[in-house]
């Protein structure tokens, strides 16, 4: 019979193939601090991707505070078939979603929407969101986050 030390080592011998992984995702995290954004133009082909979720690729075209909000974030995503950036979720910011290719599947507040190009989603703060590529194809969508002040 084990002892409590004894179980305890034992414990902490287990394989790490049974400790759980962290989860790969690809979110970007709406930035509050630094100088206000700028009026400015992006050039899409110059932006690194962000993210490790196999299949989504994130690439962000502004994020941080405005003169008038707390902060925005607004970028664009790549879904290979499948695939999705993370599970749904939620967060204190407003968020807009536009497909612009491809086919999928959006989740707005346990409502389960097909989607394809031309289609937008609206998230109000704190509802649960998510999207997946249910399609054949690459799926494309631009994104907002958007937190008011005092939010």
């Amino acid at each position: 019979m084990l002892d409590r030390r004894d179980f305890l080592t034992y414990c902490a011998a287990l394989p790490s193939a049974f400790m759980q992984a962290p989860q790969q995702i690809t979110h970007v995290d709406t930035l509050q601090t630094g100088p206000p954004l700028k009026s400015s133009v992006v050039k899409g082909a110059d932006l690194s991707t962000e993210g490790n979720s196999p299949g989504a690729k994130a690439r962000v075209h502004f994020n941080g505070p405005t003169r008038q909000l707390a902060a925005v974030a607004t970028g664009v995503v790549t879904l290979e078939p499948g695939s999705r950036p993370h599970p749904p979720h939620r967060h204190p910011e407003e968020e807009f979603v536009i497909v612009t290719a491809g086919t999928g599947e959006i989740e707005v507040d346990s409502v389960a929407t097909q989607v394809t190009a031309g289609d937008m989603m609206y998230a109000e703060a704190n509802v649960l969101h998510g999207i997946v590529n249910t399609g054949s194809t690459t799926m494309t969508f631009y994104f907002t986050k958007i937190l008011a002040k005092n939010a």
